[in-house]
């Protein structure tokens, strides 16, 4: 009886061990489990961080980006702020340009005569003063000619050299803004095919396909379209503006040019009227 109660007692703590045993190798693989994952997941940032950038900011994706899409970008940069020069300084000329020939013009249209217009306008040069002096030069040269419409002609003829010279004059700086609005897009477009093109190269040589790993360089080469843009709208814009105000400058620079010759018209015609009695007597 006592040896079949040792029988027992044996048995039981036999089994009381293997289950322990068994607990305990059950919590060892749970353990290793738990490490090994926490591993994995401490190793992929790292490997995420080595490769993406952490700055995906403008700024931060221009500075990862590849030396000839920043070339591109700083090319586009530059154009950007050309515009808005060229934008500011034309802007102040065409404006006191045109309020110089309408003040002019409105002095011109009270006037008798080309000298009485000299007078008025001595201390406000211009582009009427050089309508005027030109055809007071004229009538001059002229002054012992009898052909009237000949001496309307040259006058003519000057006033017309000098409108279209002053015409070209006020078109200085605008072809820029043509050449930016034209170009810049393209220029941008090459900039993001080489960075496309780059990201491609990267993926064929690291064979990782994982869109994470990808985007930033695709982003990166999108930003020169952006700069392309960025700086060709503006352009364009600012181009047409110019085009419509230089449009009216040079309007008044003919209503100008008319006003001059109608006060030549007015000179010869006293010329004449003045010679009649002479020749009488």
């Amino acid at each position: 009886m006592q040896s079949r109660d040792d029988h027992n007692r044996y048995r039981h703590m036999a089994w009381h061990r293997a289950r322990s045993g068994a607990a305990a190798l059950v919590g060892a693989i749970a353990l290793a489990a738990t490490l090994s994952a926490a591993r994995a997941q401490d190793a992929a940032p790292v490997i995420g961080t080595a490769t993406l950038p952490r700055d995906l900011s403008p700024w931060g994706m221009f500075l990862s980006a590849d030396p000839v899409v920043k070339a591109v970008l700083i090319g586009l940069a530059f154009a950007s702020v050309l515009t808005w020069t060229v934008w500011l300084a034309k802007t102040i000329e065409i404006l006191l340009a045109k309020r110089r020939v309408g003040a002019a013009l409105r002095i011109l249209a009270a006037v008798r005569s080309t000298s009485e217009g000299m007078e008025r306008l001595a201390k406000k040069p211009g582009e009427v003063g050089e309508f005027l002096a030109a055809a007071a030069t004229e009538l001059q040269l002229s002054a012992g000619s009898l052909e009237r419409d000949g001496i309307k002609e040259r006058i003519a003829s000057r006033l017309e050299r000098i409108e279209a010279a002053r015409g070209r004059r006020i078109l200085r700086g605008t072809g820029v803004l043509a050449t930016i609005g034209a170009t810049a897009p393209f220029v941008g477009l090459f900039g993001t095919v080489w960075g496309i093109m780059n990201s491609f190269i990267g993926i064929s040589k690291s064979h990782v396909t994982n869109l994470a790993v990808v985007a930033p360089g695709i982003a990166e080469a999108l930003l020169a379209t952006a700069f392309g843009l960025a700086a060709a709208i503006p352009a364009v814009v600012i181009y047409n503006v110019f085009a419509r105000s230089i449009a009216g400058y040079r309007a008044q620079l003919g209503d100008s040019s008319a006003e001059v010759l109608r006060l030549v018209s007015r000179d010869l015609d006293r010329r004449g009227a003045l010679r009649k009695p002479i020749a009488a007597e």
